[in-house]
């Protein structure tokens, strides 16, 4: 007979029901192959499903792996949040009171408890610096612009390999219509600043074909590591 498992679908990064990034997190991920938890996360079609497993070293709390409809991740943003707090609500209790830690395939992620908000520190950056000028102009063309558009651009890989350009507006970067037959094994983003006085500082987008999504809601791996005043 077919195991029952506990699943959950967590809505990330908002407060309003249907506003946020939802994960799906399925709290029993013991025994499952690794073609079982694929053919899940395509079933679910979210940008990552995640299964949360026993930990194998005696820091972590548990661990989690993070798939894809395509393909698994060392780490993503939103995942580690949303299967944080699913761990948490489906009875697990931290080594520590003001902390969960997370391992993963990218190591040992903490993710800070406070004030009913969680929120995590990024694991090391495994590649930055300026993007090279043949893979920045394959993104240009994907996105439709012309290079003098581009203020700057960098890896911020902390994981799954993500890359950001940043646009002189916001209304450009909403403005988007990025072909992504061009770049499909991208992990792209696009930031570009509002007016000062608006409610927003930066307008970011997340697109992300190489892992068959065409665009995320919100992307915590990408949004924790760009710093636009750095560049």
């Amino acid at each position: 007979m077919p195991r029952t498992r506990s699943f959950v679908q967590v809505d990330v990064f908002s407060t309003s029901p249907y506003r946020g990034n939802p994960v799906a997190v399925v709290l029993d991920g013991a025994d499952l192959s690794d073609e079982e938890m694929q053919r899940l996360a395509r079933w679910t079609n979210l940008s990552e499903t995640t299964f949360v497993l026993s930990p194998t070293v005696p820091e972590a709390d548990y661990r989690l792996r993070i798939s894809t409809p395509e393909s698994e991740l060392p780490f993503a943003g939103h995942p580690t949040l949303g299967s944080a707090r699913a761990w948490l609500d489906g009875g697990g209790v931290p080594r520590h009171a003001d902390r969960v830690v997370q391992q993963c395939a990218a190591g040992l992620v903490t993710v800070r408890r406070g004030d009913g908000v969680l929120s995590f520190a990024a694991p090391p950056l495994v590649r930055d610096g300026a993007l090279d000028e043949a893979y920045l102009k394959q993104i240009v063309a994907a996105f439709g612009i012309g290079r003098d558009r581009v203020v700057a651009h960098q890896w911020v890989d902390n994981g799954p390999g993500w890359a950001v350009l940043q646009l002189p507006t916001a209304d450009e970067v909403l403005a988007l219509e990025p072909d992504l037959f061009l770049i499909p094994t991208a992990m792209v983003g696009a930031i570009g600043a509002y007016p000062h006085g608006s409610g927003h500082d930066f307008e970011m987008r997340t697109f992300a074909p190489r892992c068959g999504v065409a665009e995320d809601p919100a992307c915590g791996s990408m949004n924790k590591e760009v710093d636009p005043c750095s560049w």
